[in-house]
């Protein structure tokens, strides 16, 4: 088992390269299924994630070629329609990408019910809806397989999201590129990373059009061919980053970056109290720690509101704000487990189902702790890099998997952290 050690109370200084978009690369290389060529996918992130999906591609046949550290070739001439190998995909919520992929290209799709990071129930009905508007017929077993068919092929059709749905928006786009006629999402998600999966499909030959706002039009096409497509910045990545300097105090700049990606972000930092400065691909947060960040409350929404994944770093922030500040989670159900873990350190803070209120503390202190999900995860480095002390943080695999080169990154801005490997696997020992 590893582990983050972590020796906190120091500034923050330098710059922060950004890696690419995990949740664009988790979309775009399912989609290569649909072509039956070779795609070179470049600025993808080097993240478990990343890796389980390439495993999952390889497994059903893609051959794949690594070019670099950042860029892959993958070849899917001769991919088969098999069924997704379970133990992968459980590691993985975006293995459902694979459904309307497969749904795309052979008609037809096996796939187990995904797995990821556990806050809250989400459901794929809406992903169901959209694949039967085209004509699919999809049951889950009680093994938790989801079995989709289009026996007659699919064909084109109006879908209305019941509820803004990142995936099942870019499921159906998938499903749709190479159905007959035309197909129109209403109610669509509006993220960057579903932007990114329309321009990459559009590189392959596709004919989308609306990514970006809440109607999005596919109009099938016969084939796609093979591209190379470079993946967008990281929004949550470069907001974390931003988030630790404005919580540890210092100057710290993220670059290559869209900053309007991040407005959301930087907006809730400047009014707690950061001095943000943005260039044409780079974003500059300044604080002195000597200030206490002010009280504010965030509600998170889809985009381009602020996004859900940003929230327990934002939890750290009003943890050590002056007042009383109110977090709503307006997205999943069941994500402050991480307040568990800030109380441990200190922090005063009360959950009512999706609602966390803080009351600010003028400083964190040191604790061991351990990670609930990814983006926990990094909320907790924050916390380690607060307290003056030695923080010990478990589960540090949630967070290998979003956050490329993490140790290393903070390092080069003046973070005293380490990745250690436990002994025997033993967990660390902690206060119940």
């Amino acid at each position: 088992m590893e582990q983050y050690i972590i020796n906190g109370g120091c500034e923050l200084h330098g710059s922060v390269p950004i890696s690419g978009a995990k949740n664009a690369a988790l979309g775009i290389l399912p989609a290569v299924f649909l072509c039956q060529d070779t795609c070179r996918i470049e600025n993808l992130p080097q993240i478990s994630d990343v890796h389980n999906m390439l495993d999952i591609l390889s497994s059903m046949g893609a051959h794949i070629r690594y070019l670099n550290k950042n860029a892959v070739e993958i070849n899917t001439a001769h991919a088969q329609n098999l069924p997704t190998p379970y133990e992968m995909v459980r590691r993985l919520r975006a293995s459902y990408y694979l459904i309307g992929a497969l749904l795309g290209r052979f008609g037809k799709a096996e796939v187990a019910l995904p797995g990821g990071c556990d806050f809250g129930f989400r459901p794929i009905d809406q992903h169901i809806k959209g694949f039967e508007a085209l004509g699919a017929t999809v049951q889950i077993t009680e093994g938790g397989i989801v079995q989709a068919e289009a026996k007659e092929g699919l064909v084109g059709d109006s879908v209305y999201l019941d509820v803004v749905s990142v995936g099942a928006t870019m499921n159906i786009m998938l499903a749709a590129v190479l159905a007959k006629g035309q197909t129109v999402i209403e109610n669509a998600a509006r993220e960057p990373h579903i932007v990114d999966l329309a321009n990459f499909l559009n590189t392959m030959g596709a004919d989308i059009t609306g990514a970006g706002t809440d109607v999005i039009k596919i109009r099938g096409v016969e084939r796609l061919r093979g591209c190379t497509y470079s993946i967008i910045p990281d929004q949550i990545e470069a907001g974390t980053y931003l988030a630790l300097a404005t919580a540890t105090g210092g100057e710290v700049t993220v670059t290559g970056v869209i900053p309007k990606h991040l407005e959301s972000i930087t907006a809730k930092l400047s009014e707690m109290g950061a001095e943000v400065i943005e260039e044409d691909d780079s974003v500059t947060v300044r604080r002195s720690k000597n200030e206490r960040l002010h009280r504010i409350n965030v509600k998170t929404q889809p985009y381009p509101g602020f996004p859900t994944d940003m929230q327990p770093q934002f939890g750290v922030l009003l943890s050590l704000a002056d007042g009383t500040s109110i977090l709503t989670e307006g997205i999943y159900d069941n994500r402050f487990k991480y307040v568990n873990e800030l109380r441990r350190m200190g922090a005063v803070a009360t959950v009512d189902g999706r609602i966390a209120v803080f009351e600010g503390v003028e400083h964190l202190s040191p604790a061991p702790v351990r990670a609930p999900d990814l983006r926990a995860g990094a909320a907790l480095i924050m916390a380690g890099l607060v307290a003056e002390g030695i923080t010990v943080i478990d589960e540090v695999r949630y967070v290998e998997r979003g956050y490329e080169d993490i140790v290393k990154k903070l390092r080069a801005i003046g973070a005293d952290i380490r990745l250690v490997s436990h002994p025997d696997g033993e967990m660390l020992e902690r206060a119940n």
